[in-house]
């Protein structure tokens, strides 16, 4: 687990590209604020993850839960979880917007900007 990275994911990048590409400026993983956001827009006060499907498990195929230690798996991605709504609960109650991008949304470029495109003019 050692080479699982937390920062400059590919599907953070990904993401990265596409906001930038849509004309939005951001600043990267500030500490300052809960959970250390991926992306943030300041003027905007959006936060977004770049979650991994099974990291954070997403609803989709890339999520199922491994069959063995299955003790170990469940506890390790049930705290993940509820830090996730711990964070999302924080950021809101600081009058920040919470957008969540999953790993496997990345895949679809034109679906991928669409989305954010959506997501940033309608908060923007």
């Amino acid at each position: 687990m050692r080479s699982v990275r937390s920062v400059d994911t590919g599907p953070e990048m990904t993401v990265r590209r596409a906001v930038h590409r849509l004309g939005f400026r951001f600043r990267l993983h500030r500490k300052d604020l809960p959970g250390c956001p991926d992306l943030v827009l300041p003027r905007l006060r959006i936060a977004i993850f770049v979650h991994g499907c099974f990291w954070h498990q997403h609803r989709c195929n890339a999520a199922a839960r491994p069959t063995s230690r299955t003790e170990y798996w469940n506890a390790k991605l049930e705290k993940n979880i509820e830090r996730d709504r711990r964070t999302t609960k924080a950021l809101r109650n600081c009058g920040w917007k919470v957008f969540i991008i999953w790993e496997c949304q990345t895949k679809n470029r034109s679906a991928l900007d669409s989305r954010l495109l959506r997501l940033l003019k309608v908060n923007g």
